[in-house]
């Protein structure tokens, strides 16, 4: 058991390593195409969550033939469909944008937790949820929530709504499977079944072109988002939700989008306007509402 300093100071790092994932995917963005900056990263991921899985369940990972179906809907939906959205995405969307998007993607599982699981939309919730709403609608109108009707919604928006949808439906998806399969242990087993899906893909799109022309930058892109973003990032984040339960570690992922756009500004020189600002701030008061106890 760690110390309670060293616990928050993982929760923190795994806040600012999941903040940096949308700094390394937009660089490579412009770089790779979405099949091959998404295989790369899963395939080496799966190679770290397997030595991860070891040490935190003490012996290999291992799964049922009643497993194998909901852990491929998992790693179809967690890694093959979110991360060719989440590519695709950031090469048109800043990384500050796109992650106060995705920011929204809790109160959009609170309601899926509601239709399918029966759990209890209250009078809370549904504010939550319509203010996360509007402002994931005011980020993507640029301050007018109306234009998207009026004027449509560009592809890389698109894309990156599509991740809130497909990461909402791992999460519902992962919640019985974790009664049975150790989280880490789930964690490795998508990224292995995902990396197997987007194989095929990638090698249509010119992986192997793609490997071989990649930067130094790209693959430390690639690392940074195998190592931190997925493997340290979540075995922290776990670690930490066993100790101090999940409603105290589900605070954190709030500042995730924050730290997004600190980095874009930073590291990128993305802009940040009002707009921006409003609507995130819109968008993780509604998520805090829609998730509070």
């Amino acid at each position: 058991m760690s110390s309670p300093a060293l616990l928050y100071f993982k929760l923190i790092g795994s806040v600012i390593f999941w903040g940096g994932t949308w700094i390394a995917g937009r660089i490579l963005a412009g770089d790779l195409t979405p099949y091959s900056a998404a295989f790369l990263r899963f395939f080496f991921a799966s190679i770290f969550m397997f030595f991860l899985t070891c040490r935190a369940t003490g012996k290999k990972p291992s799964c049922t033939k009643e497993d194998i179906l909901p852990l491929s809907f998992l790693g179809l939906t967690g890694v093959f469909l979110y991360n060719i959205l989440f590519f695709s995405g950031l090469q048109t969307v800043t990384a500050g944008r796109a992650a106060l998007i995705i920011a929204a993607t809790p109160t959009f599982i609170a309601l899926g937790s509601a239709i399918i699981f029966k759990e209890k939309f209250t009078l809370w919730k549904i504010a939550g949820f319509i203010l996360a709403l509007t402002g994931v609608s005011t980020i993507i109108g640029h301050g007018n929530p109306i234009s998207i009707i009026t004027e449509g919604t560009s592809y890389g928006d698109l894309c990156i709504i599509g991740c809130v949808i497909s990461w909402a439906a791992y999460s519902l998806a992962g919640k019985p499977v974790m009664k049975k399969i150790h989280p880490i242990e789930m964690v490795y087993w998508c990224c292995l079944f995902g990396t197997i899906m987007l194989l095929g893909p990638a090698l249509y799109h010119g992986l192997v072109s793609e490997i071989i022309s990649a930067s130094l930058v790209d693959y430390s892109c690639i690392l940074y988002l195998a190592l931190f973003g997925t493997g340290l990032g979540f075995s922290w984040y776990f670690e930490a939700m066993q100790e101090i339960g999940p409603s105290k570690t589900g605070i954190f992922i709030n500042l995730v989008p924050v730290v997004a756009v600190i980095l874009g500004a930073i590291m990128l020189n993305e802009p940040v306007d009002l707009f921006l600002v409003t609507g995130g701030a819109l968008t993780i008061f509604g998520v805090w509402l829609t998730n509070r106890n």
